[in-house]
């Protein structure tokens, strides 16, 4: 990506679906486009049956003349594999590609996303439209970038997933006997004689083995990494140079993108925050620091957001012009090198007629469309940004396989959720203006001063060690409930939780609790100060303290007495807290608060912290602030900078108006002594 940004600037544009209009529609498309700064967008995503009409017909002419069109009008094409959405006639000539639910109902044709990963079939037939589609356009100039497939989810439990499923366990554990003891077979009488009488995890008079079902979750995403992997594999033997990604979904659950990421060369990602929930912008930050993650720092591309309201949530509201602009400048303060929309004109026809588009219904004399122009001409100004990274001292962990163990049926709440858990103990950090890196368990953590486990309910001993380094180092280790219950094949650790943890916390437990509505009063030295009564609520742990200060306690009930938050001085200069249980914000804030200071690691931006409303982001040597409040916020700015927004300079002090931005350059020094005034 780095050569196409370097010609094109940050890459503006998004999906553009040419199939639904007649060509007279396309000139007048790309022209608008130029028109609105747009420089990429996606072609082809949804154009299998055009390309292939009937078995082994294939009708490119369409499609040259497309691409003649963006061409001359200087806008490079990101052009998709259409393998996402087989046309009709291939699941009613082969059923057997249509994927199964757990029930055993094989689903139909006529919506998307219509096949069975494990389909032969299928994947032959999406192999050779891929061939064909990269022996054509591996070459063409207005083709600067691949996209295969799209949304990789799919979700199958026929036949043919059982075949894989079988083959994937075998080169897992290599004997049935490993597979029985590592789902723990003894169980209900589910030892297995062979692999052949292995199933994927259908539905079942009651609860499936967990390890089996967990198991399965890993094999579909790398069974969908496999489709993926093929046709990456086939562009590149046709001579595609370009860079080829595919579109991530955040926290997606259908697949582990700590897998993915170092088969994709640049990360993209699909961004639909919902804009009716207040703390959207923390959880969309969240999210964005996910993708830079993925790719181990480097710059990101936002794929996929809305223009204005999506057509999917039972209930849509609209998004503004400036909340639209606001959020795609976030996404480029935390590293994208592009931002882009679903999807460029409004489709007449279909199930998503009524989604925003960055061309509406009503045509480009429009708010929307206003809007969209507007965000073009900001994102020409940022040339400085682009290929610069987002510097952090606190690390935050996620991994897939944990959220999905820790989500299986049969556990002590099904309030606790991971995902809650993770943006809980994000949100304050985000309030605060810290820079954060999301990275797995068991990555190196040398490089942060501060490390936040929100709950990582599976733990090897690799996560273990590198988190006891880290506290050992001197970094605050802060370690959130539900934390180190389970090893990788979900078996519970026997012993005094979290087992793998308990020294370099100072602290073990014995009792998972759930608590009863309207929570549990905390009290002690971290109560102090936080606005309202300090509780905890849904879930909580009968701990004992063996080498950790206390500093809350549950002040009555079940816990009553117990510790509820500990922190441990770990020998080396580091400390470790334990949270006990899930807290209401102003305490975990407060706990969060005490790792930070300790660990002396400030907001990205002093002077905006404080400020409620606005977001402050450095990125390389340049400092987004963003106000999403409805008044003129005052920040303070030390030294001289270029708004590259406006132009203008600042010195000191910003007046940031209502739903606005200001992006900041350093500015560069004035000649000395001539009478000069030119900036160089």
């Amino acid at each position: 990506m780095d050569r196409l940004t370097a010609e094109l600037g940050l890459l503006y544009g998004g999906d553009y679906n040419p199939e639904q209009w007649d060509p007279s529609v396309w000139r007048e498309d790309a022209r608008l486009m130029r028109e609105a700064g747009v420089n990429l967008v996606t072609v082809g995503v949804f154009s299998w049956a055009r390309y292939e009409p009937e078995p082994g017909v294939r009708d490119f002419a369409w499609l040259d003349e497309v691409l003649d069109v963006l061409q001359a009008h200087g806008i490079a094409v990101d052009l998709a594999t259409p393998t996402a959405s087989p046309p009709p006639w291939l699941g009613i000539d082969h059923p057997e590609t249509l994927p199964v639910d757990r029930d055993g109902v094989r689903l139909v044709a006529g919506s998307r996303n219509q096949f069975a990963p494990s389909s032969r079939v299928y994947r032959e037939a999406a192999l050779a439209i891929t061939c064909d589609l990269a022996a054509r356009y591996a070459r063409h100039p207005a083709v600067r970038m691949w996209h295969v497939g799209n949304e990789y989810g799919q979700v199958d439990f026929g036949d043919e997933a059982a075949r894989e499923f079988r083959a994937w366990l075998h080169d897992r554990y290599g004997s049935i006997d490993a597979l029985n003891e590592a789902w723990g077979t003894a169980f209900w009488s589910q030892r297995y004689r062979d692999f052949e009488d292995v199933l994927p995890p259908r539905r079942a008079p009651y609860l499936v083995n967990p390890t089996q079902a967990l198991d399965f979750r890993r094999f579909t995403s790398d069974e969908l990494l496999a489709c993926y992997r093929e046709q990456h594999a086939a562009l590149r033997e046709a001579g595609v140079t370009a860079p080829i990604t595919t579109n991530f979904m955040g926290f997606f659950p259908g697949a582990d993108y700590w897998r993915w990421a170092d088969a994709v060369d640049v990360v993209a990602d699909d961004q639909y925050p919902d804009h009716a929930d207040p703390r959207s912008p923390a959880d969309a930050a969240l999210v964005q620091d996910l993708m830079r993650g993925l790719g181990g720092g480097a710059p990101w591309l936002l794929l996929e957001q809305a223009a204005g309201a999506t057509s999917w949530r039972e209930h849509n509201l609209p998004k503004s012009p400036e909340r639209m602009r606001l959020d795609s400048l976030q996404a480029v303060a935390r590293g994208a090198d592009g931002v882009c929309f679903f999807q460029w004109r409004a489709s007449t026809a279909g199930a998503e007629r009524f989604h925003s588009a960055m061309l509406p219904h009503a045509g480009p004399d429009t708010a929307v469309h206003r809007g969209v122009r507007r965000l073009g001409t900001d994102l020409a100004r940022l040339h400085p940004v682009i290929g610069s990274r987002v510097a952090a001292r606190t690390a935050l962990l996620f991994d897939w396989e944990s959220w999905w163990a820790a989500e299986e049926p049969g556990r002590i709440t099904e309030r606790l959720r991971t995902l809650d858990q993770v943006r809980a103990y994000y949100r304050p950090l985000w309030d605060r203006g810290v820079a954060v890196d999301v990275v797995r368990p068991g990555a190196a953590l040398d490089a942060y001063d501060v490390v936040v486990v929100p709950q990582t309910y599976l733990l090897d001993d690799d996560a273990a060690t590198s988190l006891r380094a880290a506290a050992e180092g001197g970094a605050c280790v802060v370690v959130g409930p539900m934390t180190g219950v389970a090893d990788r094949n979900a078996h519970v650790l026997p012993g005094r939780f979290p087992v793998r943890l308990a020294d370099v916390l100072g602290v073990s437990g014995e009792e998972w609790v759930a608590l009863p509505d309207g929570g549990v009063p905390v009290t002690g030295a971290l109560v102090t100060g936080t606005p309202g009564k300090g509780s905890a609520h849904t879930h909580a742990e009968l701990l004992r303290a063996d080498d950790a200060e206390v500093l809350s306690r549950f002040a009555d009930g079940h816990l009553a007495g117990a510790p509820a938050v500990t922190r441990r001085d770990v020998p080396g200069g580091g400390a470790a807290w334990y949270v006990g249980a899930v807290l209401d914000e102003p305490l975990l804030a407060a706990v969060l608060d005490d790792a930070l200071t300790r660990a002396g690691v400030p907001a990205a931006v002093p002077g905006a912290v404080g400020l409620d409303d606005v977001e402050a982001v450095v990125r390389g040597d340049v400092v987004f602030l963003l106000n999403r409040g409805g008044e003129t916020a005052r920040v303070a700015v030390p030294g001289t900078w270029t708004d590259l927004l406006t132009g203008d300079d600042v010195i000191d002090v910003v007046d940031l108006p209502p739903h606005d931005a200001a992006v900041l350059h350093p500015a560069q020094p004035r000649n000395q002594g001539t009478g000069d005034d030119e900036v160089h």
